[in-house]
């Protein structure tokens, strides 16, 4: 029978796995893999949690520290590149997803601090001062990187658009 406050556990999966999945490049495998590191590691820690606090920060600090331990591993390692198997889209869905890898390429060359601090606010919608506990930097650095993030997105964006193709009707 599972506790309370491993059943609040439970609940946070779906943003653990959402994040997940944007840290590791929509990486199916290795965002699932850190989820469940993350849960494992939460679950078996769940006395060291502090009764009153925010659980889902205290789950986003240990997903960013596996994921911090994680690349420091293999920034020497090569990279894999997962296949996709053949769908067949309609037009408009080929073009969204063309823009949906647009954007995910534009976040991968983005910093990993950068990349970190723009998920936890964009995709997860949590205040600075909520990611700066997380990431345990400053709240002036969080709005710092977050500013510089969106700032190299703009640019990679920018000089990405006169080198997209446009469909002729």
């Amino acid at each position: 029978m599972m506790s309370r406050h491993s059943e609040q556990v439970v609940d946070y999966i779906p943003h653990l796995r959402r994040y997940a999945r944007a840290l590791m490049g929509n990486n199916v495998l290795a965002a699932d893999d850190l989820v469940q590191d993350c849960l494992e590691r939460a679950l078996s820690r769940l006395h060291l949690w502090r009764r009153g606090s925010d659980m889902r920060a205290w789950l986003f600090t240990i997903m960013h520290n596996l994921y911090a331990n994680q690349i420091r591993k293999i920034s020497n390692a090569p990279a894999f590149v997962e296949l996709d198997p053949d769908h067949a889209h309609d037009q408009s869905s080929a073009e969204q997803d063309l823009e949906v890898r647009d954007v995910q390429q534009a976040i991968d060359m983005l910093s990993p601090d950068q990349r970190e601090v723009l998920l936890l606010v964009t995709l997860e919608g949590l205040k600075y001062q909520e990611v700066a506990a997380i990431l345990d930097v400053p709240e002036g650095t969080v709005m710092s990187k977050l500013s510089r993030a969106r700032e190299k997105l703009r640019s990679i964006m920018q000089l990405e658009k006169p080198n997209r193709l446009r469909r002729v009707k």
